[in-house]
């Protein structure tokens, strides 16, 4: 199974998406969209924004945990990673976000 883009809908209506790896695994979440447009729309900024480095926003969680957030040109927040364990874990998911978003199909789930 290759990487791909889910659109999902919330109980509340929303739309939303997730980027998710090979092996299934969540790498990227959006916020919620009170349009499907809005998600496609985000797919698409993620696509476009994925492979530039000065994208990702690296931070730390209250926890200790590493994540990322992927911004958009206009600075905002088109994704936010999963919580991981260590800087060079979250490296990691900042590769596989590089390597799969451009190219990865997009499946509607709604």
């Amino acid at each position: 199974m290759a990487a791909k883009f889910e659109i999902k809908k919330a109980t509340d209506g929303q739309f939303y998406f997730h980027l998710k790896a090979a092996n299934g695994e969540l790498i990227l979440a959006s916020e919620l969209y009170k349009a499907k447009s809005g998600a496609e729309n985000g797919i698409a900024s993620v696509k476009t924004n994925a492979p530039q480095d000065a994208r990702y926003d690296r931070r730390v969680a209250a926890n200790g945990k590493h994540y990322f957030v992927l911004k958009a040109a206009n600075h905002e927040i088109i994704g936010t990673s999963q919580q991981y364990s260590s800087a060079p874990a979250m490296e990691n998911g900042i590769s596989s976000v590089k390597d799969n978003a451009p190219s990865a199909p997009i499946s509607d789930l709604t």
